[in-house]
């Protein structure tokens, strides 16, 4: 096997890659990593450091990404992922947590999701004095689509409707995501505005959303973001917009549904997590002294 070429890419091209190497593990196991393609799509979502410095890949003698160290700046924190395919080479995944762990060494406050079957990830984090923290783990939860339950009714005089139905006016992200998500959410592949759906309440105001992500190369679809707002919380908002999507994408394809939590809702509508796909969150030991 020839060894894989490190490169820095920013920008679109980190988008493409970051994509074409989550979509690639996904294909060698059914139950790899933690992220879908889609999650890294959605987190582009805001301008970022991806758009203004370089990312590193390694990538086969074809120009196919192997393993990639990915930073992403949220609003109030910095997150490392290492993504490596499954039995590609075990030198790749080495070398992208040493990437993380020499990123994250030059910066405070930043967390590095790993499994918890991630041995090589858990050696590099704990040798550089990293540690699990308080925070939520990760739980990857999965449902056929197609075998959802129905679409319960909203209440009297709510509608549901899709960014494609209603393209005009702001988007329903805007107010937590920025005035330009709807631009950047439109420049990723698996972005469909069919997907994009949101329920509003009889005098127009926006009652809660969800936006559904059909892959077509690996067919997972990722439910990111499901939101009510609070003063229409408790009428069934969530329930009938998640299997609203739900049904879309099975009507695109999609023979698995994820997403990356485990919570009551998600339960009730038939997802059940994967405990082997459990990820922690590292991030440096106060203790430490390198």
């Amino acid at each position: 096997m020839s060894p894989s070429t490190r490169v820095l890419v920013r920008g679109p091209q980190y988008l493409e890659l970051a994509t074409v190497l989550l979509q690639r593990v996904r294909l060698a196991a059914a139950t790899a990593g933690i992220w879908e393609a889609a999650d890294i799509q959605w987190w582009s979502r805001r301008a970022s450091f991806t758009d203004r410095h370089d990312q590193v890949f390694w990538l086969d003698q074809h120009g196919a990404p192997t393993a990639a160290a990915l930073r992403t700046d949220f609003a109030s924190s910095v997150q490392l992922d290492v993504v490596s395919l499954p039995g590609r080479r075990f030198d790749d995944a080495t070398a992208a947590w040493q990437e993380a762990v020499q990123q994250a060494g030059a910066m405070s406050g930043v967390t590095l999701p790993v499994r918890a079957d991630d041995a090589v990830g858990i050696e590099a984090l704990t040798s550089a004095g990293y540690e699990p923290t308080t925070e939520a783990t990760i739980v990857s939860s999965w449902l056929d689509p197609a075998q959802s339950s129905t679409i319960p009714a909203l209440p009297h005089g709510f509608r549901l409707m899709s960014r494609a139905d209603a393209p005009a006016g702001p988007h329903p992200l805007s107010r937590r995501n920025g005035r330009d998500v709807e631009e950047r959410l439109r420049r990723c592949s698996l972005y469909v505005p069919e997907l994009d759906l949101r329920v509003h309440a009889p005098d127009g105001q926006l009652a809660g959303y969800g936006l559904f992500w059909a892959d077509p190369v690996t067919h997972v679809g990722l439910v990111e973001p499901m939101r009510t707002e609070r003063q229409f919380q408790g009428q069934g908002i969530a329930r009938h917009v998640l299997a609203a999507g739900l049904d879309r994408l099975a009507r695109r394809g999609c023979k698995r549904a994820k997403v990356s939590s485990d919570i009551m809702l998600y339960l009730q509508a038939g997802f059940r997590p994967l405990p082997a796909a459990t990820a922690e969150i590292y991030a440096q030991s106060a203790d430490w002294i390198g």
